[in-house]
């Protein structure tokens, strides 16, 4: 089929109306920049959900970066769109860095050990969030330290993973058809593991990369399998059916399980990794960081990331929260549903 093909069946669809939800946040940036909604019957609704990794980190987690950050023996390490999430409070790293902690933004986890060479008698705790994407980099850094013997590297983890908020998310009534399953995250855990789900659900999966006729066929294969219980791979040149064996072993070597907590949703089971208590040494106090507390009662950023609004349905957004002045994590990130929307001028829905 081809991409003119494709583009007209989208456009003048008319069949059952369907959401669709993207819960990778480079899908969400991705389909405003390549004006998808525009392209779509408007029976197809796209919703942005949980792929935001700064998004669905809980309050109670920033909470204890700002408790760390003020021990003057410790510095915190971090990706840069962490340091303006706010915790329960305002407050956030950038804040605190500029009261006199220490806050060092990096491009990856490894220049945590330049740091730590040349400043032995500091802590360094690396801020370590994300999903399955990036897990594997983390596990290679605990590697690293435990063979090198490192004494002054910690992480703090938020760590969530896919599968299981989806589920979470349909238990919950959030009303979907259908998910553009997230390209690379289904680099590491393969196509299989939305298969219980698209299963016990009957609804269908499409494995989707980044470019927009990636994009298009995703959602074309979505809306032509409304109501079965399927997975197609859209992204077969990255995405192979059982993934990256290889990562997911590092991953167990060093990570368990984890009943981890998700902004706005609580603890989803077995939604998360932690270390394992073998390494426990090197964990700056990830268990138990479950509260979730917002610092502006009215953000909707929760309601966003379940499907159950969309962002500029929110009272805050576009006046009182903004790039500049974010009330909540999901204005916060380029990643963000609502930075998404509000950059991008989007109504759709």
């Amino acid at each position: 089929m081809t991409l003119d093909q494709v583009k007209d069946g989208l456009k003048n669809y008319d069949g059952p109306e369907m959401n669709i939800m993207e819960v990778c946040g480079s899908h969400t940036g991705a389909i405003a920049k390549n004006g998808i909604p525009g392209m779509l019957s408007k029976k197809i609704h796209l919703l942005s959900g949980p792929g935001c990794p700064v998004c669905v980190t809980p309050s109670s987690y920033v909470d204890k970066l700002l408790e760390l950050a003020k021990d003057p023996k410790n510095c915190i390490v971090t990706f840069g769109d962490l340091i303006r999430v706010p915790g329960s409070t305002p407050k956030n790293l950038s804040s605190v860095r500029g009261e006199g902690a220490r806050v060092e933004m990096v491009y990856s986890p490894m220049d945590t050990f330049d740091l730590a060479a040349k400043d032995p008698d500091t802590n360094f705790i690396f801020a370590a969030v994300g999903f399955e994407t990036t897990t594997p980099v983390y596990a290679l850094l605990v590697d690293e330290i435990v063979r090198n013997n490192i004494k002054n590297i910690q992480l703090l983890t938020a760590i969530k993973t896919m599968p299981e908020v989806i589920d979470y998310l349909m238990e919950s009534g959030a009303p979907i058809d259908g998910f553009i399953a997230p390209g690379h995250v289904s680099v590491v855990t393969g196509v299989h593991v939305y298969e219980p789900i698209a299963e016990k659900f009957s609804i269908p999966f499409g494995v989707a990369g980044f470019k927009g006729p990636e994009l298009l066929a995703a959602i074309y294969g979505i809306v032509m399998s409304y109501g079965k219980g399927v997975v197609k791979n859209f992204y077969p040149s990255v995405v192979k059916p059982d993934g990256n064996p290889e990562a997911r072993a590092l991953i167990d070597k060093y990570f368990e399980k984890y009943d981890a907590s998700w902004r706005g949703m609580g603890a989803v089971k077995g939604s998360g990794k932690i270390l394992k208590p073998k390494y426990s040494y090197l964990d700056a106090g990830s268990r138990g960081l479950d509260k979730d507390h917002k610092a502006n009662p009215a953000c909707c950023c929760d309601k966003v990331l379940m499907g159950k609004m969309r962002p500029y349905e929110c009272p805050l957004y576009s006046r009182v929260c903004t790039p500049m002045n974010p009330q909540g994590a999901c204005m916060v990130s380029t990643e963000g549903s609502c930075f998404s929307y509000l950059a991008n001028h989007r109504t759709d829905g």
